[in-house]
Parts: C-alpha cells; sequence; structure tokens
C-alpha cells in the first residue's frame, strides 16, 4: 500500500537510492567484503597482524582524514594503502597489494542481478518520467544490469557530499535543468534518503523495507512498504 504523509504536486524526475532500495544489498557487501579478507590473507605480513587490522586501518583514516567518508571508494583505497605502507612494503608493493585487494572487492561488489520485475518496473516508470539514481555507496552499475536505465548517476565523493547533504540533489537539479520540487527520491534510508531529500527540497519515498532504527525524525511524503507500489506513479 502507498502511503501519503503529505499531497504532492507533479514530478519530472524519479531518484533511486540503489543498494537496499532496488536490490537487497546485504549478500553483496558480505561477499565483497569476504573476497576482500581473501585477498588479505595470502599477504603473510597483513595475516599475521590478525583479524580486526582491516577494522583498524579503516578507522584510523576516517578519524584522521574524516572528509573520505563521504567517498567509500577512496576511503577503502586510502586504508588499503596505509595498511600495506605501516607492514613496510615498498611504494610499488603497497600500491599493488592495495590495487589488488580494492579490485577483488569492488568484482565481487558488482557481482548484482537486479530482477526482471524490478527492471519492468523502471521501464514503465521511464515512459513516464526521467529516472536517475543517487547513492551514497560505490557500486558501479555499469558491472551490471542496471546499465543503461538511469538518465543520470551520482554517487556521493566523486559528485559531491554523501546524503543526508543536499548537494548531490542539488546537483542533479542543475544537471537535469529542474527544480527540487520536480524531483521525486526514492530509498530505504530515513536518515539518508529522506533526510536528504526533505533538506534539498525535494519530494521523498521512504521504502520501509529494513529492520532498522533510524534518527531522523521527518517524515517522507510518501511511505511504501514493496518497491513495486511504485507502479501506481504510472496511473
Amino acid at each position: 500500500m502507498m502511503r501519503f504523509n503529505r499531497a504532492i504536486t507533479p514530478v519530472k524526475v524519479l531518484s533511486f537510492d540503489l543498494d537496499d532500495t532496488l536490490y537487497n544489498n546485504h549478500p553483496i557487501i558480505k561477499a565483497a567484503l569476504q573476497a576482500q579478507f581473501d585477498y588479505l590473507a595470502t599477504i603473510e605480513q597483513w595475516h599475521a597482524k590478525g583479524p580486526n587490522y582491516w577494522r583498524e586501518c579503516r578507522n584510523h583514516i576516517g578519524e584522521t582524514q574524516p572528509e573520505l567518508q563521504s567517498d567509500v571508494t577512496k576511503w577503502r583505497q586510502v586504508a588499503l594503502r596505509y595498511g600495506f605502507a605501516q607492514l613496510g612494503f615498498s611504494d610499488r608493493q603497497t600500491q599493488e597489494y592495495a590495487n589488488a585487494a580494492y579490485k577483488a572487492f569492488a568484482d565481487a561488489r558488482s557481482n548484482i542481478v537486479v530482477s526482471d520485475e524490478v527492471l519492468e518496473l523502471l521501464a514503465q516508470l521511464r515512459e513516464k518520467y526521467t529516472l536517475i539514481a543517487i547513492t551514497n555507496g560505490n557500486v558501479e552499475v555499469d558491472k551490471f544490469n542496471l546499465k543503461g536505465e538511469f538518465d543520470l548517476v551520482l554517487q556521493a565523493g566523486p559528485h559531491g557530499e554523501a546524503k543526508p547533504s543536499r548537494a548531490l540533489f542539488d546537483k542533479a537539479c542543475a544537471l537535469l535543468e529542474v527544480k527540487p520540487s520536480d524531483i521525486l527520491h526514492i530509498g530505504d534510508s530515513l536518515d539518508t534518503d529522506v533526510q536528504g531529500a526533505n533538506n534539498a527540497g525535494c519530494y521523498s519515498v521512504w521504502l520501509d523495507n529494513q529492520d532498522c532504527i533510524y534518527n531522523y525524525k521527518g517524515l517522507a511524503d510518501i511511505e511504501i512498504t514493496d518497491i513495486m507500489q511504485l507502479a501506481l506513479l504510472t496511473k
């Protein structure tokens, strides 16, 4: 059931979060982390540091370079390089090992198959709206079957500060030459998706499909429990 908390005016653009909105991201992230750990375990010096070494490196970079927290790709890459450098590897070896560890992660990270049902929904919505993606994640859309589904894909880091900042929404408005009220953003997180869209003056849809406790107390304009309920927007 689609629940309207506020009336909205007609929109031109549907903006989608990706992870856990158009597909279940939990097993994908788990597999990607395991692929990274499997590679790191082949490096004797890294393996000898124990199971918490990666977390320690990541936390250190997050604390000492907090600006990287809006760019999860760069954060991971810098933390890997830091970890290998701390182990005494040369600059060349550090870069080589860090690149290989990140590639193991990234290849598994984009090993995604979006359901035919969701792809058909997007095709129906595209007949009426411009479709874009705004994500805080580092998934590479061109590597799986969402390739070509969006007119624009904006990622936190390369394109602006992460949601709930309004930066990515503002960039979408500028690139598409539309007003914030022309955009309806759909996502699973109250804290990032709904708060970010609301901050930017865009309309918001909360996909309530995660067993999470959120900090944001604001309301989405629309609430759904199943992504397929968006078919009502084609009526």
